[in-house]
């Protein structure tokens, strides 16, 4: 891992945060976090093709028609999930692993579904070479979510859905947050923040614009 390009990712990560914070209410991000992802070597989780482009604050082709997001927007979703070090999370879209690693080292375990077998195992072997093993992984439709292990203490959605599916709400806690992006594929998105209170009532915020490939299935 290059430190001086991972610094400058860190440097163009809180940047963008002074930039956004009109819109998301946020002059900086939790240090815990910032913290995680100062360590996670990003260029573990995209192709040996692309790893000098590892550190941009950008996303990247990692296959499959699927994508490593951009860091700015990682550091953002797990901030606003609000992660305890106790916590169970579930997070819809494993993809490279990138966002499942960060997850994993703020809280006690996450459980990771994708749609695309392919990537799952290969994400697999990146958290045993990374030694990371409060990651559980699973195959499936990201919409049903994994309710084996329900309730969850955060949902955290990398793929952009074209509703908010009932079945991911019913799996979280109540004063608890998902994060997800909702728009139609290739079309404005919007990032949203829902919490449930405790009679099921969701109240839902947007906090910004953003561009995500589809949820499939559904």
């Amino acid at each position: 891992m290059n430190r001086n390009e991972q610094q400058q990712m860190i440097d163009e990560i809180e940047q963008e945060v002074s930039l956004t914070k009109h819109l998301t209410g946020r002059d900086y991000l939790d240090p815990r976090v910032m913290s995680v992802i100062a360590e996670i070597p990003r260029d573990v989780f995209v192709p040996k093709e692309i790893k000098h482009a590892a550190f941009r604050n950008g996303p990247l082709p990692i296959g499959h028609g699927q994508t490593i997001s951009q860091p700015y927007i990682v550091a953002l979703m797990t901030d606003l999930l609000q992660l305890q070090p106790e916590d169970k999370v579930l997070e819809i879209g494993t993809g490279s692993g990138y966002q499942t690693a960060i997850l994993s080292q703020l809280c006690k375990q996450v459980y990771s579904v994708e749609v695309v077998p392919e990537l799952s195992k290969k994400a697999q072997q990146t958290f045993e070479q990374l030694g990371y093993n409060n990651i559980h992984l699973r195959v499936g439709n990201g919409h049903e979510g994994w309710p084996e292990h329900a309730l969850y203490d955060g949902i955290i959605v990398t793929a952009a859905a074209r509703y908010i599916p009932e079945s991911l709400v019913e799996q979280l806690k109540s004063g608890r947050k998902l994060v997800i992006p909702v728009g139609e594929p290739h079309s404005y998105q919007k990032l949203y923040v829902v919490e449930k209170d405790d009679q099921g009532e969701l109240r839902s915020h947007e906090v910004l614009g953003v561009a995500f490939v589809p949820l499939v299935g559904g």
